[in-house]
């Protein structure tokens, strides 16, 4: 089966692309680099030509509000538009727990419009909708720290592992499309603070982690059930301390 992966050579992309690569697939790993650009339409058409299935992985190069909101409406068209040419029978795309439950957060907004684009293609399609990953940990404790001192809601939180991400996408791609939304997310389910605080102890960062309720994460206001599915998902295989351990061992 040909599979074209956007944003093949990120973070989730690469590692998909080398699940199904090693399933026997024919895998394009696209990116701009590889002259496949979902923003200017350059390569489109061709790198779709006979394949079955697209993944779509592409992120924003820019947070900002408007800019990321450009971003996801101007790929999606875009490749809606080439995969309807090339006859492409199932668009996985992955977005986040929670999108449509944070308002006040710019980025979930856009991933909302993506989704939506993405329900009006006609195009026979599955989105996997993940809670953040592990690997962003540190990331977000950078985002939420003033001086020495990280605030950090209570609101619940369920990390994933990204190798437990790559391979449900891999997996729901290779399946019949949903037409409508897997929630994934990872083992373990505690208050944000608590695992951020956890994550920074077994680093050994001495940055404080402080409970606060009206902390925003990238904007938006955390409620208790925010970024955690409220229904069935699919879990990760993968907990804190396993992904921990293989972290340190690539490091």
């Amino acid at each position: 089966m040909k599979i074209v992966v956007i944003g093949g050579t990120g973070l989730i992309g690469s590692k998909t692309v080398a699940i199904l690569r090693q399933g026997g697939h024919e895998v394009v790993a696209a990116s701009p680099r590889s002259g496949i650009n979902s923003i200017t339409g350059e390569g489109l058409q061709e790198a779709l030509a006979g394949s079955q299935v697209v993944i779509d992985l592409a992120n924003s190069p820019s947070f900002e509000d408007q800019a990321v909101l450009e971003f996801f409406e101007t790929s999606g068209r875009n490749l809606h538009a080439a995969e309807a040419a090339a006859g492409v029978r199932h668009h996985v795309a992955l977005s986040i727990v929670g999108t449509d439950r944070t308002p006040g957060n710019g980025y979930f907004r856009a991933k909302v419009a993506q989704e939506e684009l993405i329900e009006a293609s006609g195009i026979p399609y599955t989105i996997v909708r993940s809670t953040q990953f592990l690997e962003f940990l540190g990331g977000i404790a950078d985002s939420c720290t003033a001086g020495n001192v990280v605030r950090l809601s209570p609101g619940l939180f369920q990390p994933i592992a990204a190798d437990d991400v790559a391979a449900i996408v891999a997996d729901v791609a290779l399946a019949a499309p949903r037409r409508g939304i897997v929630d994934i997310a990872g083992p373990e389910r505690a208050p944000f603070d608590e695992i951020v605080a956890r994550y920074l102890k077994a680093v050994g960062d001495p940055r404080e982690v402080v409970r606060d309720p009206e902390a925003r994460y990238f904007g938006g206001r955390v409620e208790e059930h925010s970024l955690v599915p409220l229904g069935e998902a699919r879990l990760g295989r993968i907990g804190f301390d396993e992904w921990l351990r293989r972290s340190r061992a690539t490091a």
